[in-house]
């Protein structure tokens, strides 16, 4: 079946499914394989389940009019997705970075909104399956899509980008994040700034913030930029004006109260308020755009329980944003107004490879100089903990919950951070 005919299918359907537990009736399902399952398997269920047709690379026996064999269901699906992305010609926003990337999708998210028919990528889903998906839920009525790219190794930034054809890029940073795939530092810059080389070869517009030196390197002479900082003239200044409880800008003489914490965000709202801006949003709409969001998902979560003030931070954790969690979690005790101790709940960071036994101890070695009383969890931070003793380290989340049951915490700040494997949220019950 040539593409063109798959993108009618398509067009027929009620969309996209890659799961047969969630079916809606008429939707093209894909039969994708990972290193546990194969879709291949499930293609009768899935038409029993209300699918229209089943995209498989297999033979499935008994055979089916409704199954649609193709060499490859993956590369299809990306196929079918550019297809779908060429057919509509709508402005795409791509972002990527080592942290901030989900905050910062859904503020420019909420701040396109409420003026345009936006479609955004769903939670996290940002990687070579995620894209295909957020891009084939646009549709003709769509007048701005925003992709969020995820990447763990070389040339992955650049593959999302050929499915996606980006005209306008943000790179949030570069930051100590997945090295055991970018292989160094200066890899996850090299890999992250594919994005600048796709739209440098195709003359789009990149969103620069002109604060951060290593940003403006990879740029370079690149003429076709809309730049903000905080400290530069540039076509959109803001200024940090509070932090606690929660972060406060100045854009003009606008005062914008946010519901983040932690002064890394200022550029994560920085950067919306350049595509706003971009966009011709007025001060006014863009205040509106960003004071409406409220960070959910375990991501810069205060949430207050018990007696205890808890930043719920744990969806993610790399040694850059642990730095970054640090510092502001100090401020929360130099700044309250009420003396409570502090107290950091560390979960372990993955995905760090040979720089893993460092960076744990690096982190471990900043919290205990900044006085915080520090509970590790998981075995990279308890490895660590033999030289740096700490008050209590656990192998497991369950073992934080089971000792936070039986000797309580109250009238403390609480920081949860950690990598999604560890799951610190789950001890939030226990608090």
């Amino acid at each position: 079946m040539k593409l063109e005919q798959l993108h009618q299918l398509f067009l027929e359907s009620s969309g996209v499914s890659t799961d047969t537990r969630n079916i809606k009736q008429n939707a093209l399902f894909f039969a994708l394989k990972g290193v546990n399952f194969n879709g291949n398997t499930f293609a009768h269920q899935a038409l029993e389940s209300g699918a229209k047709y089943v995209v498989i690379d297999e033979v499935v026996s008994p055979a089916n009019e409704r199954f649609i064999l193709v060499d490859n269901v993956l590369e299809t699906l990306q196929a079918l997705a550019n297809f779908h992305r060429k057919h509509l010609g709508l402005p795409i926003i791509a972002l990527t970075g080592s942290n901030g990337k989900t905050t910062t999708k859904e503020l420019i998210h909420a701040v396109l909104k409420p003026h345009f028919k936006t479609v955004a990528t769903v939670g996290n889903l940002n990687n070579h399956i995620g894209v295909p998906l957020t891009l084939l839920s646009m549709t003709v009525a769509t007048e701005i899509g925003i992709v969020e790219m995820g990447a763990n190794h070389a040339k992955e930034i650049a593959m999302l980008c050929e499915i996606a054809q980006p005209n306008i890029g943000y790179i949030t940073n570069f930051g100590k994040a997945h090295l055991e795939g970018f292989g160094s530092e200066q890899g996850v810059v090299k890999a992250k700034s594919e994005l600048y080389d796709y739209l440098k070869a195709n003359s789009g517009i990149i969103i620069l913030n002109s604060d951060d030196p290593k940003q403006v390197a990879q740029v370079g002479a690149y003429d076709r930029i809309y730049t903000f900082s905080e400290a530069l003239e540039t076509a959109v200044n803001v200024k940090l004006t509070a932090t606690q409880p929660f972060l406060s800008l100045a854009l003009q003489n606008i005062t914008i109260n946010t519901n983040l914490v932690g002064n890394y965000n200022v550029y994560n709202c920085a950067a919306a308020l350049a595509i706003g801006t971009h966009y011709k949003l007025t001060p006014l709409q863009l205040k509106e755009g960003i004071e409406a969001y409220v960070p959910a998902n375990n991501r810069s979560q205060i949430i207050k329980q018990n007696t205890n003030e808890i930043l719920l931070d744990a969806y993610n954790a790399n040694p850059s944003s642990m730095e970054s969690a640090l510092t502001f979690f100090e401020g929360v005790g130099k700044n309250a107004t009420e003396s409570k101790e502090l107290v950091a709940i560390l979960g372990d960071m993955g995905e760090l490879g040979k720089y893993a036994e460092n960076a744990h101890r690096e982190v471990l070695e900043l919290a205990l100089e900044k006085g915080l009383n520090v509970i590790t969890v998981g075995p990279l931070f308890h490895q660590a903990t033999k030289n740096h003793p700490t008050e209590h380290s656990f192998m497991s989340t369950a073992e934080l919950k089971a000792h936070l049951k039986q000797s309580p915490l109250s009238g403390h700040h609480v920081l949860l951070k950690g990598s999604r494997s560890i799951a610190l949220e789950e001890a939030l019950g226990a608090l």
